[in-house]
């Protein structure tokens, strides 16, 4: 029986291609930070943190940890500099990146299905941002915390591993309490929504276009389709059994 649903952010319930979004990002953060970093050094420890992030495992320090113990040393600024001015990014600059994305018309609907249906909702985004950020993108959705109680946002401050590794999914079975039958994880991303929450027992729904196949036949999915798919599956009860 289905008792908690995994949902995806980006390119599931917000349409934001990274491939935009990301330089954005990246050319927002060195103007706001000009005066402390250099861009050049700004954007290559950036990547080499998020790089920290993505070798964490679950067995040790949070996302946030590690990456603050390579990028602090790395662009010599001490943490109790920037990190005020990391926060004030993301609430002055960063909701200015809205105009880049779109809410998915289907991300209300299923979000409101689940919460009627009396689902957990986890926002299950790969942990490599502040809460404040993915709390942004939440509202750009419009599917905001404000309207929604969530049972679990993964966030970088929170989550010791990252969707590379299975030791993320299953920090958030243990966070919501679940066994894996009993979650759908919905995402995009074939090698991270899909693989190590298939290879933990999590049904899976994989958000793409309607001719998508899978891409490794050995993972048996719940379903494949745009969101709208998943939606409609899900209103006719056929996501709620065993």
């Amino acid at each position: 029986m289905l008792k908690a649903l995994l949902l995806d952010l980006d390119e599931t319930l917000l349409i934001n291609p990274m491939g935009r979004f990301i330089p954005a990002y990246f050319q927002a953060l060195t103007r706001f930070l000009a005066g402390h970093v250099p861009a050049e050094t700004l954007i290559a420890e950036l990547l080499a943190g998020t790089r920290a992030m993505d070798g964490n495992d679950g067995g040790g320090a949070t996302n946030e940890e590690a990456f603050a113990a390579h990028f602090y040393p790395a662009v010599g600024v001490a943490r109790e500099v920037l990190e005020p001015e990391f926060r004030r990014f993301y609430a002055e600059a960063f909701p200015t990146l809205r105009a880049l994305t779109r809410p998915h018309p289907e991300a209300r609907p299923l979000v409101e299905w689940a919460f009627a249906a009396g689902l957990q909702v986890a926002i299950a985004t790969n942990p490599l941002f502040p809460l404040a950020a993915i709390e942004e993108r939440l509202r750009w959705a419009g599917v905001p915390v404000s309207e929604f109680p969530y049972d679990l946002i993964t966030a970088f401050e929170s989550m010791h591993a990252t969707k590379s590794h299975p030791a993320y999914y299953r920090e958030v079975l243990e966070r919501l309490g679940r066994v894996p039958g009993e979650c759908l994880m919905a995402g995009d991303d074939w090698a991270w929504d899909i693989v190590p929450a298939a290879a933990l027992g999590i049904r899976t729904f994989w958000i793409g276009e309607p001719e998508a196949v899978p891409r490794e036949p050995g993972v048996v999915l719940d379903g494949a389709g745009p969101l709208g798919e998943l939606r409609r599956l899900a209103v006719a009860g056929a996501l709620t059994g065993s």
